[in-house]
């Protein structure tokens, strides 16, 4: 919370966990979709979809600098390091988001998403807006260190919480 490593791993974990993790998520992001049975859904925004993966390759990319440049003994503030790229993954995720279709794979599927296009339709819709709005008070965290991790988390957080019970009350305004 403070932006301070509070926790070590040998060198060799440290350099090689973020490169095993990339290389599963990306053998994830490639076949799990093939399973879906939505999967005629998911090619109508696939190329949102494989940006977004490059996103989370760089997102782990720029992780795992960090985490080199700590164990080589560079110190600094680590949330406020990590603001700027949470708030592109979140923008993102808003981008995606908002233009998925229902799948079992990418999105915000809940009970009620997963029952209806249009309460997926419009919980994505709103999702994608309130994961934008995420990313730009995650960014203001940049500016201020000691607030930073409460503006990266408390809006994920808060943003979650919201679009999981707008989904329900969709659904119900709906059916």
């Amino acid at each position: 919370m403070a932006g301070q490593v509070n926790g070590y791993s040998s060198k060799a974990i440290a350099l090689f966990i973020m490169p095993v993790i990339s290389i599963f998520l990306l053998l994830l992001f490639r076949f799990l979709p093939l399973t879906d049975p939505y999967r005629k859904n998911f090619s109508q925004f696939e190329n949102y979809f494989n940006h977004f993966v490059i996103i989370i390759s760089a997102f782990l990319f720029y992780l795992y600098l960090l985490t080199i440049a700590w164990h080589l003994g560079f110190q600094f503030n680590m949330v406020r390091f990590l603001s700027p790229a949470f708030a592109g993954l979140f923008y993102f995720t808003g981008v995606l988001v908002s233009v998925a279709k229902r799948n079992w794979f990418v999105g915000i599927r809940t009970p009620w998403t997963m029952s209806s296009d249009k309460v997926w339709n419009k919980t994505h819709q709103l999702g994608g807006k309130l994961f934008k709005l995420a990313a730009l008070t995650t960014m203001i965290g940049t500016l201020f260190p000691d607030y930073s991790f409460y503006l990266l988390f408390i809006p994920l957080v808060a943003t979650s919480i919201f679009i999981y019970i707008y989904s329900y009350v969709v659904y119900r305004r709906l059916g």
